[in-house]
C-alpha cells in the first residue's frame, strides 16, 4: 500500500467502512434518521408546508403525507425552482439541474441536483467506490497515478438566466474541489467540451502519456474511447498505453454485454471491474465484493428508500414498502426521498434483493422498458442472460441491441425482434438466435408459456444492424457520450422502426 493511500485510510477510508459495516444490523435505524432528517431539513419549504412535514413523526405518516410522484407529477415544481425561486422543494435556491433525455422519450427532464445532494450523496457515492474496492484490494496503487473520467457536459440553461443545465457528470466537475480535480483526468475544459467526438481526441492527446491507473464512466462509450486511444497508439491493448491500470468502475447500463469485449482490449489478469449505480437522482450503491455481482445499497446518504412490488405499478393504492419490509427475489420498482427535493419519487428503475444482511441488490431493468405484448413480461434482466448464453456458445460478441414486438405480420403471425449490431458475428445467425429464444423460454415461464407450440408468439427473430447504426441513431437525437443509453426493449415499435430506416 503506498502512502497516501496509508494516510487516506487511517484518515477516511477504515472509519468510514467500520460505519458502512452497521449497514447489515442498523439498516431500519440508519434509514429513519435519514427520513427525520430530510423531513426536518424541508419542513419550511413549500412542499413541506403543503404536505404538512411539520406533524410528520415517522415513516407512516410520512406516508399517509405524501403521494407517489412521476417526473410529470413534480414538473410544475421543478419548474418554478429553474426559474430561481427559492425555498420550492428543497431549502433556499437550486443553481443546477441534471438534464436526463431518458430512454422513453425524447422530452428532456430536469433533475434538480443542490448543494446538499452534491455533498451527502454524489460526492459520498464516489469516495465510498473508492473506499470498499480498496477494502477489495489491499495491493492497490490507486493514489499513485489518475482516474481517467468520462462524463457529459453542460451549458447555460436559455431557458432561463437563473439556473444551469448539464450532465450530472458534468455538474459534479463544476463543483468539485482542486484536490479531486488533481486525482483525475482530463481537465475541467476537455471534460466539459460539448461534442463527443472532438472530446475523445482531446482526451485521447491529454492522456495517452498519463499514467491512468482506474476507470469510470459508462461501458458503451468508454469502449468507443478505449478503441479510439488504441487505434491512435497502434497499441493492441489497453495496458500497453497505461500499465499501471487496475480498476475500472462502471455504470449506467449493465455491463453483460461488453466484458468480452473490454477482455480482448484490456487483457491483465488481474484487472477489477466494479459496478457502481448512481444516476441524476442519486448515488445508490457500489459493488463491494467481486464474486457477487449484486451491489451495497448505500443507506445513510441523503436518501431514503421504498419500493414497489412490480406487478403494482400503475395501479390507483399500489402496495409501497419501506427497505426494512422488501423480500427477497422479487422485482421492485424503486421510489426515492432525497435532498435534492425529490419527494417519493419514481426514477423508473427496477430492482431485485439479494441480501438483506446487508441489503444488496441487482437492477433488473426499467418499469417502462420491457415487452409485454403478448403476457410474456420479459425484461432487461431476462435479454442480458439471454445474450450472453447466445454469445457463449456461438462465439459471437454483442456491441449494442434493441427489441420490440411484431404484433402481426402479413401472415399474422406475432414475435419478438431483435436488432443487434456485433463485434463480432456468431459462427451460425440461426444458431445464435435459437439460443437466445431458448434461453428466455428457460429464466421466463411467462415467456416459455407464450412460446408454447408457436401459437402466441413465433420464436424471435434476429436482425444484423450494421456498423455504427446506434451510435448514429444517438448522433441524429444529439444524445452522443454522458448517460445517453440505447432504450434495450419497448413494448411499441416507436424506437425500433426509426433504427431500422437507418439500418440501409
Amino acid at each position: 500500500m503506498d502512502l497516501i493511500t496509508k494516510v487516506a485510510d487511517s484518515v477516511y477510508l477504515a472509519p468510514r467502512y467500520r460505519r458502512i459495516e452497521k449497514y447489515a444490523s442498523q439498516a431500519m435505524q440508519l434509514q429513519e434518521q435519514v427520513l427525520k432528517w430530510l423531513i426536518n431539513k424541508a419542513a419550511q419549504t413549500e412542499w413541506g408546508k403543503m404536505h404538512d412535514y411539520a406533524s410528520i413523526k415517522d415513516y407512516a405518516g410520512f406516508a399517509s403525507h405524501v403521494p407517489i410522484q412521476t417526473y410529470e407529477e413534480v414538473k410544475s415544481w421543478v419548474e418554478r425552482a429553474r426559474q430561481g425561486e427559492e425555498n420550492v422543494l428543497w431549502p433556499g435556491m437550486t443553481r443546477w439541474f441534471a438534464k436526463s433525455s431518458g430512454t422513453t422519450n425524447d422530452k428532456s427532464k430536469f433533475i434538480p441536483v443542490t448543494s446538499d445532494s452534491i455533498q451527502d450523496t454524489h460526492y459520498c457515492g464516489g469516495k465510498d467506490a473508492v473506499a470498499l474496492y480498496l477494502h477489495m484490494n489491499s495491493k492497490s496503487r490507486f493514489f499513485t497515478g489518475k482516474s481517467l473520467v468520462l462524463g457529459g457536459s453542460h451549458a447555460p440553461n436559455l431557458a432561463t438566466n437563473k439556473s444551469l443545465v448539464g450532465d450530472l457528470s458534468a455538474i459534479l466537475i463544476e463543483n468539485m474541489p482542486s484536490v479531486g480535480m488533481y486525482l483525475r483526468v482530463p481537465s475541467k475544459q476537455t471534460a466539459l467540451m460539448e461534442h463527443f467526438e472532438s472530446k475523445m481526441e482531446a482526451i485521447a492527446n491529454e492522456t495517452i502519456g498519463t499514467n491512468v491507473v482506474s476507470l469510470s464512466g459508462v461501458p458503451s462509450w468508454m469502449l468507443v474511447l478505449i478503441k479510439h486511444i488504441l487505434d491512435k497508439t497502434g497499441k493492441h491493448t489497453l495496458e500497453q498505453v497505461w500499465p499501471n491500470l487496475e480498476v475500472f468502475f462502471h455504470g449506467g447500463v449493465a455491463f453483460t454485454p461488453y466484458r468480452e469485449q473490454y477482455k480482448q482490449i484490456i487483457k491483465k489478469s488481474d484487472m477489477m471491474y466494479v459496478e457502481t449505480y448512481n444516476a441524476s437522482e442519486g448515488y445508490f450503491a457500489t459493488q463491494n465484493d467481486l464474486s457477487d455481482p449484486a451491489m451495497l445499497l448505500m443507506i445513510d446518504y441523503g436518501i431514503f428508500f421504498e419500493f414497489i412490488p412490480l406487478d403494482e405499478v400503475g395501479k390507483d393504492n399500489p402496495k409501497i414498502v419501506p427497505l426494512w419490509e422488501v423480500e427477497l427475489g422479487k422485482n421492485y420498482a424503486m421510489v426515492i426521498s432525497t435532498s435534492a427535493g425529490l419527494w417519493r419519487y419514481m426514477i423508473g428503475d427496477t430492482v431485485k434483493f439479494i441480501s438483506k444482511d446487508p441489503y444488496k441488490i441487482i437492477i433488473t431493468g426499467r418499469t417502462k422498458h420491457f415487452i409485454n405484448a403478448f403476457g410474456e413480461e420479459l425484461i432487461v434482466d431476462n435479454a442480458e442472460k439471454g445474450l450472453a448464453k447466445a454469445c457463449a456458445e456461438t462465439g459471437a460478441l454483442v456491441l449494442d441491441y434493441s427489441a420490440a414486438p411484431v404484433f402481426m405480420d402479413k401472415h399474422a403471425k406475432c414475435r419478438h425482434q431483435w436488432l443487434i449490431e456485433f463485434a463480432k458475428m456468431p459462427d451460425s445467425l440461426e444458431h445464435f438466435a435459437k439460443v437466445l429464444d431458448d434461453t428466455l423460454k428457460e429464466i421466463n415461464s411467462d415467456y416459455e408459456a407464450k412460446r408454447q407450440n408457436d401459437l402466441a408468439l413465433q420464436p424471435l427473430e434476429v436482425i444484423v444492424a450494421r456498423k455504427n447504426l446506434f451510435h448514429d441513431w444517438l448522433d441524429g437525437k444529439g444524445k452522443l457520450g454522458g448517460q445517453h443509453k440505447i432504450p434495450r426493449l419497448s413494448n411499441t415499435r416507436e424506437y425500433i422502426e426509426e433504427m431500422m430506416q437507418l439500418n440501409k
